[in-house]
């Protein structure tokens, strides 16, 4: 089991050293009877993966934290399948809280209107911008960091590694619930404070992916905001509270 995988993977050359991401033939070499020696990176001279001992709830500590060691662990030296799952229900936390915004704005109070009925279309309604929104700042990077850097997304996989990258460092989207749920004063503040953690994340995600400096992810990052904020307008012109 664990070691035909190990050997699978390592024929595939999917592991990468989270030290210096340099490729590695294996994370760990098992000597039966419950020994295993954690593999030793031959261009730093660390250890591949020294998560592998961790408990997760450390991982997940350090992948808040915006460690590259960490993100590297998950992104090429494990198989986590959650990004789609994770995403959907990221947007429908962003969808929730852009509908309590809307019901807040609302001043009609009739409980005998047949419009409160359809507030339930509106909730779709914000999902489907909230997807909108998010696929343009998603295609923004794609196109900025393919316009700048095209030898790094030139295979399919790449593109596709990049995508699953950008959905799992997402996952700060996850706060807006207890942000609201735990009500005050200062909730404005908390969604910006949170959107500036998901931008940090999205960040590194790019950084660790495409083992790119600082400035480009940044860059790329700039740009997609420039597209989403377009469809935002875009919206705004037709009407349409966003």
């Amino acid at each position: 089991g664990r070691e035909v995988l190990s050997r699978a993977m390592a024929a595939l050359g999917a592991y990468r050293c989270i030290e210096c991401n340099g490729e590695a033939a294996e994370l760990y070499r098992d000597y039966r009877r419950g020994v295993l020696r954690i593999s030793i990176c031959k261009s730093c001279q660390k250890p591949v993966d020294k998560y592998i001992e961790y408990d997760p709830v450390i991982i997940l500590i350090n992948a808040v934290l915006c460690k590259a060691q960490a993100y590297r662990h998950i992104l090429f030296n494990t198989k986590i399948n959650i990004h789609g799952k994770l995403c959907i229900f990221c947007l429908l936390c962003e969808a929730y809280i852009r509908w309590l915004q809307l019901q807040d704005s609302s001043q009609n109070t009739d409980p005998d209107d047949l419009i409160r009925y359809a507030k339930e279309w509106d909730f779709y309604r914000m999902f489907g911008i909230a997807s909108l929104e998010q696929t343009s700042f998603f295609t923004g990077i794609f196109i900025t960091l393919w316009w700048m850097t095209p030898e790094m997304l030139k295979r399919k996989s790449d593109f596709i590694l990049l995508l699953k990258a950008l959905l799992l460092s997402t996952y700060g989207k996850l706060l807006l619930i207890p942000a609201v749920i735990w009500e005050h004063d200062y909730t404005p503040l908390c969604l910006a404070f949170i959107k500036v953690f998901v931008l940090i994340s999205n960040s590194q995600a790019i950084r660790v992916t495409l083992n790119l400096n600082r400035i480009l992810p940044w860059f790329a990052i700039f740009f997609g905001l420039i597209l989403e904020n377009g469809v935002v307008c875009l919206f705004q012109k037709m009407g349409w509270d966003v």
